[in-house]
């Protein structure tokens, strides 16, 4: 069975002795099967912890498991049934049901929700009856005003609209938190310092509805929607879902906002959530936490009986470090029994994260007297907890130090109902910016406007590089305790905040299954597939270790990476229009989660799910004229004036909702369903020169294949898949139908398109090749399309596009009469090359695929393009640099990478021989 890897040595080592999971129909052109006509037997459902060690919590979690197409159908009554059992720990509950449906009607994805407990190191899935929650399931009662969740002896009250998102959780009859509600901090203006003064108004949530989407038994889910309220205005729309696990004393609360202001006036000073703790022990039997650096936890008293000049004895001492109730007072040291009122109480408390780089930590008695300094530290996990020997509430914040600047508070800790509120931008910090980064420094005409496009590869036109209708979700955790949890247990809870114990599937069961097109798993046991294996490897790497070199954390960056790397500097080009951040560009989410798929890597998989929840809120626009539709790589996320589909495409959050069924993701992707009726609102080819020929009638809109229908058709295959509806299906085919009946094609590169019908018009008798239209995923979709619909036009078309692409001159001039230019990126379509080689059948081809991906230059620019130290004055901190990084070359070199060896992998070790890489 396959475990998952600790370390790259590990990691390379296995998968040079893993089975090739594919059959090999054409052995002696070395082209491997990856069609999935054919249902594949399954040799069994085995489930894994992402991280390999079995979590020391874990509180519950879902994940969505692949079919093979034909295998498995959905029962005609009552609800998938599903068992899972672990090795030596018995039967654990699980809920399941179908996330996706083959062609067929026979389920390709089923999401099954597993119940929070003790854990074994390995799970098995199969069918059958699951087994029923340890100590009672979830059960959820509606009236109209209000939603009862109970879980176990916890009881959470949910009203339908108002004020908070809960209105309070007891357990066993006591009440341990109340009134949890998201709170927001208006600024009139940036920070004094630009302006003399500023003014802060204080928004809280106005709950507007409220979905329950499942009842449970191991999980309920509900979704409440509404807006931030306060000062007689209604702005920052919110969604947030809570998630109630049986067996779990937490619920995990999702929290997405819409920025709906005006940057020029509406600055973010803080953004919350906040619950009340009702505290009734004594001052002395009060507590709280916050996790520190790695394990390290932080606890002290409200009023503290240890450091006192007279000791109160061991037992006392032990306990209130323990976070117990202390033994009667009666037998504590008669001086300090006597001196307990002169010791102060602590009534608030602060964690704020300044930065990645560090954290501090103060305290004081009461608000209006100083803050004193507790102690700091680098990194924390983002967890704190207040309350007592009878009860209290942990809240903590997924991202904390990387998403910093955040805080963590607790106030009124000494009073009757202590506050806990994880802020998720603090108002420690300067109030967020969200106004352009730069003025029109005079780009005020068309031809300005190219000239500075020439220059900084910044598209620029006035008032379209807006913030407003962007987004951010955050992840967050809330448990109701019927006591203080100890040091302990309480790191374990803060490593659960941080990195959420998730089970999935080995990569060769997914792979079995033939989703997601053409990859394969690792497999480095030829000479070839090592070279190109390490080098894969070698480059994932190098980005993880961007991350933390050049501090691409924040509020709002956090996921996304930059776009070229400036040698001079030493430095990504994050001052310099275009180069600056990526914004998605050339599918860097795909990368990452094919890289994923492959290897089942924790950090990538971690790095790619941070990706998703930046690109598809900050860089996507959710409301207002640029609903549906992306920014272009740029200074900040939204400041590039070119809105596109290319960057919003539903391909880069699809396999993370299939692994993982996050409702979330699955929103981000219906929100696209119908963005192409916007297309007439904004000219993506404006900043181009007319095309005479291509002009489209009223009603229609000039469109590419690749960069704008290729990305349309990934939201509309999702919910095709996700709901069996034929409205999508017939979409896509009307697109393809249509696109093949062009005189030319795909050669035609765009062409009129209907956005009521997903038709394309038009003679398309013209010809003219992009290098970007086979870079947004429009290479992965049809690998897929092309093996769930059978549009034999569009087949031929696309395989003759992917044959001419690389063609040598003379082969495209028989072809076309003439050659169009305009191809490039020789090395990233090789892939294009290899799927016609595949099903062409066409050794030939597939040797021409690796000499079009070598090129002449491929070990000259490894050589040249080496990681080398940095240290010294020259920059800012050491650093190990690749001179010449290109996040663009990155992520299409590895896609080209992945998808060649998976489809013409049996030819690599002849064509390297050739190439002079392998001896």
């Amino acid at each position: 069975m396959t475990t998952f890897m600790t370390s790259r040595r590990q990691f390379m080592q296995s998968a040079a002795s893993a089975a090739v999971m594919s059959t090999l129909p054409s052995l002696a052109l070395g082209i491997t099967a990856n069609d999935g006509s054919e249902p594949r037997p399954v040799a069994g459902t085995d489930l894994r912890w992402l991280d390999g060690a079995v979590p020391a919590r874990f509180e519950g979690a879902t994940l969505g498991v692949p079919w093979p197409r034909g295998t498995l159908r959905a029962p005609t009554k009552g609800p998938l049934q599903m068992r899972l059992t672990g090795a030596g720990n018995g039967a654990r509950a699980v809920q399941s049901w179908p996330l996706a449906y083959w062609p067929d009607g026979s389920l390709k994805w089923t999401a099954h929700a597993v119940a929070a407990g003790n854990s074994a190191e390995a799970w098995r899935l199969e069918l059958g009856a699951s087994a029923a929650p340890a100590v009672g399931g979830v059960a959820v009662k509606q009236t109209s005003a209000l939603i009862t969740v109970t879980v176990g002896p916890t009881v959470w009250r949910i009203p339908t609209s108002g004020e908070h998102l809960i209105a309070s959780a007891t357990r066993s009859g006591r009440a341990i938190v109340q009134d949890v509600k998201l709170l927001a901090l208006r600024q009139d203006g940036p920070q004094p310092d630009e302006t003399g003064t500023v003014t802060r108004q204080r928004y809280t949530s106005r709950v507007d509805q409220v979905t329950v989407e499942q009842t449970g038994p191991v999980r309920a889910t509900l979704k409440l929607d509404g807006m931030h309220q306060g000062q007689g205005r209604n702005w920052l729309p919110f969604s947030v879902r809570l998630y109630f696990y049986a067996g779990a004393e937490s619920v995990r609360m999702v929290h997405t906002f819409i920025f709906d202001g005006d940057a020029k006036q509406d600055f973010i000073a803080g953004l919350a959530v906040t619950a009340k703790v009702p505290m009734s022990d004594p001052a002395h039997d009060r507590h709280i936490r916050y996790a520190g650096e790695g394990v390290g936890v932080w606890g002290e008293a409200v009023r503290p009986v240890t450091g006192l000049r007279r000791d109160p004895g061991d037992a006392y001492r032990a306990a209130q470090v323990a976070g117990q109730a202390l033994p009667p007072l009666a037998g504590m040291a008669k001086t300090v029994q006597d001196g307990l009122q002169w010791i102060p109480q602590w009534n608030d408390f602060s964690l704020t994260q300044l930065s990645a780089d560090g954290f501090t930590l103060r305290k004081r008695t009461v608000a209006g007297q100083a803050w004193i300094d507790v102690n700091g530290g680098t990194a924390s996990k983002g967890l704190a907890y207040v309350g007592g020997a009878a009860g209290g509430v942990a809240l903590g914040l997924r991202d904390f130090w990387q998403r910093a600047t955040t805080r963590l508070d607790v106030r009124n800790a000494a009073g009757e109902v202590a506050d806990i509120t994880a802020w998720l931008y603090s108002p420690s910090a300067p109030a967020l910016d969200m106004r352009p980064y730069r003025a029109t420094n005079g780009m005020n005409t068309h031809e300005q406007q190219i000239a500075g496009l020439n220059i900084i590869y910044e598209d620029y036109e006035e008032g379209w590089d807006s913030a407003t209708g962007v987004a951010r979700t955050s992840e967050l955790q809330l448990w109701a305790l019927s006591a203080t949890p100890s040091h302990d247990v309480f790191s374990h809870m803060a490593e659960q905040v941080a990195n959420p114990a998730r089970l999935v599937l080995a990569p060769e069961r997914i792979h079995q299954c033939a989703v997601f097109g053409d990859w394969d798993v690792v497999d480095t046991g030829t000479q070839g597939r090592r070279l190109l294996e390490e080098k894969l490897s070698a480059q994932l790497d190098q980005y993880l270790r961007e991350v933390k070199q050049h501090r691409w954390y924040g509020f709002w960056n956090y996921g996304d990476v930059m776009h070229a790397y400036d040698n001079d500097r030493h430095m990504w080009r994050y001052d310099i229009g275009g180069y600056a951040w990526d914004n998605s560009e050339l599918s860097t989410d795909l990368w990452l989660w094919y890289s994923y798929l492959r290897t089942g890597r924790a950090d990538l998989f971690r790095m790619a799910e941070a990706m998703t929840r930046h690109t598809g809120e900050v860089d996507v626009y959710h409301l207002g004229p640029f609903k549906g539709f992306g920014t272009r790589h740029g200074v900040q996320h939204w400041s590039d004036s070119s809105k596109q589909p290319r960057v919003s495409n539903a391909a880069y959050r699809r396999i993370y909702y299939f692994l993982t069924a996050d409702e979330r993701a699955g929103d981000l992707m219906r929100e696209l369903l119908d963005s192409d009726a916007n297309l007439h609102k904004v000219d993506i080819s404006r900043k181009l020169a007319p095309n005479a020929a291509r002009a489209a009638p009223d009603g229609m809109i000039n469109a590419s294949f690749g960069t704008v229908w290729g990305s349309l058709i990934a939201a509309w295959l999702a919910e095709w898949e996700r709901t069996g509806n034929s409205r999508w299906r017939d979409k896509i085919v009307n697109g393809m139908q249509t696109i093949g009946g062009l005189k030319r094609g795909w050669f035609a590169s765009a062409a009129p398109y209907d956005p009521k019908t997903g038709k394309f018009g038009g003679a398309g008798d013209y010809f003219q090749f992009s290098n970007l239209n086979g870079v947004f995923g429009v290479v992965e979709m049809n690998s897929e399309l092309l093996a769930l619909v059978d549009v034999p036009a569009y087949r031929k078309t696309w395989l003759a596009y992917c044959r001419a692409y690389n063609a040598p001159k003379e082969d495209l001039v028989a072809l076309l009469g003439r050659d169009p230019g305009g191809r490039g990126m020789t090395n990233t379509n090789s892939r294009m090359t290899a799927y016609a080689a595949y099903h062409e059948r066409d050794r030939a081809l597939a040797l021409r695929t690796w000499r079009e991906f070598f090129g002449d230059d491929f070990a000259k620019n490894a050589a040249r393009d080496a990681p080398r130290h940095i240290d010294g004055t020259a920059t800012l901190r050491p650093l190990d640099e690749q001179p010449n990084i290109s996040t663009n070359g990155s992520a299409q070199w590895g896609l080209a990478a992945i998808q060649n060896m998976a489809l013409v992998g049996g030819s690599l070790d002849e064509a390297a021989r050739a190439a002079g890489l392998l001896r």
